[in-house]
């Protein structure tokens, strides 16, 4: 007879379970290791802001802007160090972020079938261990910070704001994603300050733009979980906008669309950037006409597709 498998975000047959040594097994899934959507969607506007401030920046005036040693970018080109150096940081970024997060909902999530086999709710591990692995993420990022600019530091350390207060939003607010957007998109304001050493309106609005995003997105996840969160009084924008979800995501993602081209527009990008522009606003609005909101494996699917859509909006900023 079969047996109905658990509805949860912690694969059994993943690499971790497969191939890491068991005493790092909890830390590792405590930093979402094995589902990297998470830092994709922090990475994207760091990358997405990186290739649109260098379309306008000279090769020289990018150098003089990153204190460190960096490898030689062709002019218009994202320089291949700062592109890594997001990349990491985001990685452990993400996964400090993800530890706050738990250690902050550790009761929530021991309510809640889909979260209630992470690591701390099922006691792999303690808040003590828990906090110890996240400050030695926030340390690597740190390191990596110190790196940039002077600006991009100070842009950097604001970051904390909006990743502190985010976990605790969800029980004030029926928008807690809005927080979630103005925490995971900063680095849409980070890169821009890394390459160009100033903020100007081009990167907030492509911040506005992701925080669009993230609103849709973040929404779709929301609504695996909207029938464990009513039982325990958690908020969300699934919760709130219902059966209405569906027009939402067409304005959230409509705007999103708008702003990161006017972004692109501000930044001197070419007529490359508006049609690569086009074809992820087709992707977008393939996961807005195609979602079941009551389907939970069907939302994190469209969840995880905007990992495409970001290799779109990237490629179109490069080749822009």
């Amino acid at each position: 007879m079969e047996t109905s498998q658990p509805f949860t975000d912690i694969p059994d047959g993943g690499w971790i379970a497969r191939h890491a040594p068991a005493r790092l097994r909890p830390y590792l899934r405590l930093a979402r290791l094995d589902r990297p959507i998470g830092t994709w969607l922090l990475l994207w506007p760091c990358w997405w802001s990186l290739a649109m401030a260098s379309s306008g920046a000279s090769s020289g005036a990018s150098s003089e802007a990153n204190s460190a040693a960096s490898f030689a970018a062709a002019p218009g080109w994202p320089d291949p160090w700062l592109l890594a150096a997001f990349a990491v940081g985001a990685l452990v970024m993400r996964g400090a972020g993800c530890a706050w997060n738990d250690i902050t909902d550790r009761d929530y999530d021991g309510q809640v079938e889909r979260t209630r086999r992470r690591p701390i709710p099922s006691g792999e591990l303690s808040i003590g261990q828990a906090a110890a692995f996240m400050v030695l993420l926030a340390l690597i990022g740190l390191n990596i910070l110190l790196r940039f600019n002077n600006f991009a530091m100070l842009i950097g350390v604001m970051s904390l704001a909006p990743v502190v207060i985010y976990p605790f939003m969800k029980r004030i607010t029926w928008w807690p994603q809005v927080f979630l957007g103005l925490a995971f998109n900063w680095g849409a304001l980070l890169g821009w300050a890394a390459v160009r050493g100033e903020i100007t309106l081009a990167p907030v609005l492509l911040y506005a733009g992701g925080i669009a995003w993230t609103l849709g997105y973040d929404t779709i996840y929301a609504h695996q979980d909207k029938v464990d969160d009513a039982l325990i009084g958690i908020k969300s924008s699934a919760r709130a906008l219902g059966d209405k979800t569906r027009p939402m995501l067409w304005l959230f993602y409509g705007s999103a669309i708008v702003l990161f081209g006017l972004a692109g527009w501000l930044a001197g990008l070419g007529p490359w950037f508006l049609a690569g522009l086009a074809l992820a606003a087709l992707q977008l609005a393939w996961q807005a006409g195609r979602l079941d909101i009551d389907n939970p494996a069907d939302c994190l699917a469209k969840f995880r597709s905007n990992t495409w859509f970001g290799w779109i909006v990237f490629a179109a900023a490069v080749f822009g």
